[in-house]
């Protein structure tokens, strides 16, 4: 039981189960986004949905499968455009802040430094 308890209890299983969670409340938040943009194209033109389409002849019905296909599409736009492209904008303005705050941390020299560094220099040579 032991082993079972370390293992529930480590990190990247507790950070997995969080990720979990919240995916699944953003999933719903993305769809609800997705739905008013389709009821918005079906002001435009028509309601937006395929499930009656079915290949001529055969009588497949395929247009359940193309209503997927647009939704899945306008949720990886909607995660893109509103989650990711925000996010890898914001990551470089903070790691450019970053670097900057790096760099201005590196104290220069002091004159005894510089000085060491030049006799040890001059050691080498001789």
């Amino acid at each position: 039981m032991k082993g079972f308890k370390d293992f529930l209890m480590q990190g990247n299983l507790i950070e997995l189960a969080t990720a979990v969670i919240i995916a699944g409340a953003f999933g719903k938040v993305v769809e609800a986004f997705t739905k008013i943009i389709m009821d918005f194209i079906g002001l435009a033109g028509g309601t937006p949905d395929f499930s009656t389409v079915t290949i001529p002849g055969l009588g497949i019905n395929i247009g359940v499968f193309i209503t997927a296909l647009i939704s899945f599409i306008m949720i990886a736009a909607i995660v893109y455009f509103f989650v990711i492209k925000p996010y890898q904008h914001v990551k470089e303005l903070a790691d450019a802040r970053l670097k900057a705050d790096k760099d201005a941390e590196a104290p220069a020299p002091t004159t005894d430094e510089l000085l060491a560094e030049i006799r040890d220099l001059l050691k080498t040579r001789a």
